[in-house]
């Protein structure tokens, strides 16, 4: 036996009774050898993408057992495809903060789905504030692709750590950044198309609490010392929607789309004597904690004061129990699809194909929360 033989079988006698914690790793082409097939059918045999016969599996996999295999090695293939396998999301909210926020977890969902599929994992991310402070995972964390969700502004300094590392990027309702794939929601039209509803009902003095708005996410009136600060493009875009309709509408901006952060927003509202008829929240949740605040302050929905919320999220009955409304009037958004679109759009960048930017419509669904201002 040559020595090129000797180390051969030496590799494959070992393997056969080795412990599992060995360094040495029984290799695909070893089980091929010991099954007596082709090293392309034993990795079929594992993968199960091919046609092999039910016998030929069971044997290949047999031998496996025995060697101690456990499948192709994830970061051989990973070397070899030049890819982590990982696809990044970066969120604008802390992540502890995020996974509170029923769209932010259905937007994941839709990601996940299609990622998974594709044999991808995620990564979470937050995204960075200005400067380079908060850049390391953008900076060295293992990705193929990225997904911004919802981000500030003022993101480019992260982008363009991105684009160093040539790392192509899907932009999730983002103001517009270049070289970056649109995800789009018609945030500014819809949230329109609520204050068009709430004006055909004859409102004239409506109020909006938005979500955070600045990195601090201070709470309390929108200032135009705090508009300034603004980098939340959801919350302006949505901010804007309403002011189209009614330009001098007040805003109270939330420190989260939270329903106690409603409630807060809602209070100032309802503290002073001239108080809206009608409220826009820029989220069911905030929604739900401006109802919360009316009816502290003994007023009646919808009779005293009407409530349009955004997202279409499936309002827990108990948050509601004070009141006799059974459904929120708001614009439901897609955001499942939001997220599937998002990852078909990475993945299709990660095989050299053209991704497909995408625009979605949230839809007006019309509860028992708004009906005509009250007659005084």
């Amino acid at each position: 036996m040559d020595n090129a033989a000797r180390e051969t079988g030496a590799s494959d006698v070992g393997t056969a009774s080795r412990p599992r914690g060995d360094a040495r790793r029984p290799t695909l082409a070893a089980v091929a050898r010991a099954a007596g097939v082709a090293p392309s059918t034993a990795s079929l045999a594992f993968s199960g993408a091919g046609p092999v016969a039910a016998e030929t599996k069971e044997r290949v996999l047999a031998v496996a057992a025995e060697l101690g295999y456990d499948g192709p090695d994830p970061r051989a293939r990973s070397l070899r495809r030049g890819r982590s396998g990982v696809v990044g999301v970066v969120l604008d909210d802390r992540l502890s903060d995020a996974f509170r926020d029923p769209v932010n977890v259905q937007t994941l969902d839709g990601i996940a789905e299609v990622a998974g599929a594709a044999g991808a994992s995620l990564l979470l991310v937050r995204s960075p504030l200005d400067g380079a402070e908060g850049f390391g995972p953008l900076v060295d964390a293992p990705m193929d692709a990225v997904v911004l969700i919802g981000c500030n502004v003022r993101i480019d300094a992260a982008v363009a750590v991105l684009r160093r590392r040539e790392i192509p990027v899907v932009a999730v309702e983002a103001e517009h950044i270049a070289g970056a794939v649109p995800i789009m929601l018609d945030n500014r039209d819809a949230s329109r198309r609520g204050a068009e509803y709430l004006r055909d009902l004859g409102h004239t003095d409506v109020a909006v609490v938005a979500l955070p708005i600045d990195p601090d996410r201070t709470r309390g009136p929108l200032t135009p010392e705090l508009a300034g600060r603004a980098t939340s493009f959801i919350a302006l875009e949505r901010l804007r929607g309403v002011h189209d309709v009614f330009p001098d509408a007040a805003a109270v901006v939330a420190g989260g789309s939270a329903v106690e952060e409603g409630r807060l927003a809602g209070a100032t509202l309802f503290a002073g004597p001239s108080r809206p008829t009608a409220v826009v929240a820029q989220s069911d949740l905030l929604a739900v904690g401006v109802i919360v605040a009316a009816l502290d302050a003994g007023l009646r929905v919808p009779q005293d004061v009407s409530v349009v919320g955004f997202d279409g999220i499936r309002i827990d009955d108990s948050l509601l129990h004070r009141s006799p409304v059974q459904t929120l009037t708001t614009l439901v958004q897609p955001a499942v699809q939001k997220g599937q679109a998002a990852a078909r759009a990475a993945l299709a960048m990660l095989e050299g194909e053209e991704p497909e930017p995408a625009a979605f419509r949230s839809e007006l669904r019309v509860g028992d929360t708004v009906g005509p201002p009250p007659v005084h």
